[in-house]
């Protein structure tokens, strides 16, 4: 989670004009109070009555416990926010995360827990040896995003631990650990799911072989799942490992690529110094100085039979790194991946909250204009390489794509990749965030997705792309800043964008006034909005809880 926030704004583009007069960010990275039990909201406009479920959000929510203060935006404590929608009514109600750390730091009223880039101070209440031991203790913070196996709710980090939770309440359930039932060290906070209920995502493991990037299948609930209230990931499997191309230095990854048959492993130059992690550990210092990038390295594609496990192909690309990617579809012997991209993981920009909590003007423009902007590419890969194949030959054969593949030698195939974007977008700072209509239209062809533009530090509007036309829809105000946008499709849709698309909208120049965003998919214009009368810090990921 902290290395995402750490690069997804360092890219190759930079804006053509410096920009000028920001406001200050600071009440989107301030603790927020608990809401527990659920409280109605003020509604403007109309909520449409068919949507029925909630929306699900998840990200920090408080930055000390006492005297003590946290140094980075993503080393708060997990908060997770439910907006209940009913009959055109909506209620709001949060919950802090009970994970060992919030426990714990409660407990002691002061950070005993580190975090990713905030050191804890040992306690001299433990003899040396558990001072010293204590530094391996692996948070459990869980404050990325909502995750869904085998019908239950969880909350996950890029750890081994999760935590199942109660998707109404907000309850804490018990702590999960991937190692329990799988032999893998970690986790994405982005799992994809297939059409037969089973969900995929990607772990690590290191051992005398080296460093291993590993494919996980967690198969669809049984009758079992229903009858039982406790957490269950048994019949996880291993589909493939892949080697790191370089044990001692594998490559970061936020996420993955999934087709209805294949699944594309990006490795790429933004690199884990495990030596440096270790060092770090023992010295007792946190740890969020041991990504480097590396653009002397390629980036990698691994395309692996999602069904049999087999590694079909490497393709390689010029150095770039993607945190998450926007759909990916096989068309007629290709796989057509879209993604957001970067070039220049050296610039990277430091989210700690003293730059967040900047004065306007001066320093946060200077802060902001350091970035670069994450843009949207699409890359095509022909899936039939063999002793046959020409060399230094396009292969990308179908109409309407720009990007290109040769192969350089047997084995081994070049890409370049096509903007999926024109100008306009530079505008609105470049985009992240993305979300498509995934239950019709994950692993297909597609046209529509929805995603966050970055005309400041944090999403300052929503963006709707037409990948055939490059085409964009915009919903921006001053002095509105949205979280990611969740599309949920209308019982009677018969086109992609039937639907609504759902948003956070925090409204740091107002107290408690943020509210939540409902804006028609297809226009791309404001329907409704729910007022909460209370205040929430800007967050990170979230899901639609469909209700029946």
């Amino acid at each position: 989670f902290a290395i995402m926030y750490k690069y997804y704004c360092a890219t190759s583009v930079l804006l053509a004009a410096a920009t000028r007069g920001l406001e200050s960010v600071a009440p989107l990275v301030s603790t927020a109070e608990e809401t527990s039990d659920p409280i109605p909201t003020t509604i403007k406009g109309t909520i449409p009555t068919w949507i029925n479920g909630s929306f699900l959000r998840n990200g920090p929510g408080k930055f000390e416990f006492g005297e003590d203060r946290y140094t980075h935006w993503f080393d708060g404590m997990a908060m997770m926010h439910r907006f209940h929608i009913c009959e055109g009514n909506v209620t709001y109600n949060s919950r802090f995360l009970r994970s060992d750390s919030y426990v714990r730091n409660s407990e002691k009223n002061r950070i005993v827990v580190s975090e990713f880039g905030t050191l804890a101070m040992p306690d001299p209440c433990k003899n040396i040896f558990a001072r010293f031991f204590s530094r391996f203790t692996i948070p459990d913070n869980a404050s990325v995003n909502f995750v869904k196996y085998k019908g239950d709710y969880y909350v996950s980090t890029e750890t081994n631990y999760m935590r199942r939770v109660d998707p109404q309440s907000l309850e804490t359930k018990e702590k999960v650990d991937w190692s329990q039932y799988i032999a893998v060290n970690a986790a994405t906070a982005h799992p994809h799911y297939d059409r037969e209920g089973a969900t995929y995502n990607m772990g690590n493991s290191y051992g005398r072989s080296g460093f291993f990037y590993n494919i996980i299948r967690v198969p669809p609930p049984g009758e079992k799942a229903a009858k039982e209230d406790s957490a269950d990931l048994t019949g996880a499997q291993v589909v493939c490992s892949i080697q790191a191309s370089e044990s001692r230095k594998p490559s970061y990854y936020h996420s993955f690529v999934m087709s209805e048959n294949y699944i594309v492993f990006v490795e790429q130059p933004i690199k884990l110094d495990l030596l440096k992690f270790m060092l770090f550990r023992i010295a007792g210092k946190s740890f969020h100085k041991i990504m480097s990038w590396d653009p002397q390295c390629e980036t990698i594609f691994h395309l692996v039979n999602r069904h049999t496990g087999e590694v079909e192909v490497k393709y390689h690309t010029a150095p770039m790194f993607t945190l998450h990617q926007i759909n990916a579809f096989e068309d007629n012997g290709f796989l057509v991946m879209d993604m957001c991209c970067g070039d220049d993981g050296e610039v990277i920009a430091d989210f700690t909250l003293e730059n967040l909590r900047r004065d306007a003007g001066e320093e946060m423009d200077k802060f902001y204009n350091s970035m670069c902007r994450n843009l949207p590419r699409r890359y095509v890969l022909p899936l039939k390489v063999d002793e046959e194949t020409p060399l230094d030959q396009n292969l990308v054969t179908l109409p309407n794509y720009k990007a290109t593949a040769k192969m350089t030698k047997p084995g081994e195939v070049y890409m370049t990749h096509e903007e999926l974007h024109d100008d306009e977008l530079l505008q609105y700072g470049g985009l992240e965030f993305p979300q498509i209509n995934y239950d019709q239209h994950n692993g297909r062809p597609y046209r529509y997705f929805y995603a966050c533009g970055f005309g400041h530090v944090f999403s300052d509007s929503l963006l709707k792309m037409d990948v055939h036309t490059k085409e964009l829809k915009v919903w921006r105000y001053p002095g509105l800043f949205p979280s990611e946008p969740v599309f949920v499709a209308s019982p009677k849709a018969t086109e992609e964008d039937d639907g609504v698309v759902l948003s956070v909208i925090i409204t740091p120049r107002e107290e408690k006034s943020t509210f939540l965003l409902v804006l028609d998919a297809k226009t791309f214009t404001e329907l409704g909005r729910a007022e909460v009368p209370v205040n929430i810090p800007y967050g990170t990921h979230g899901v639609f809880n469909q209700m029946g």
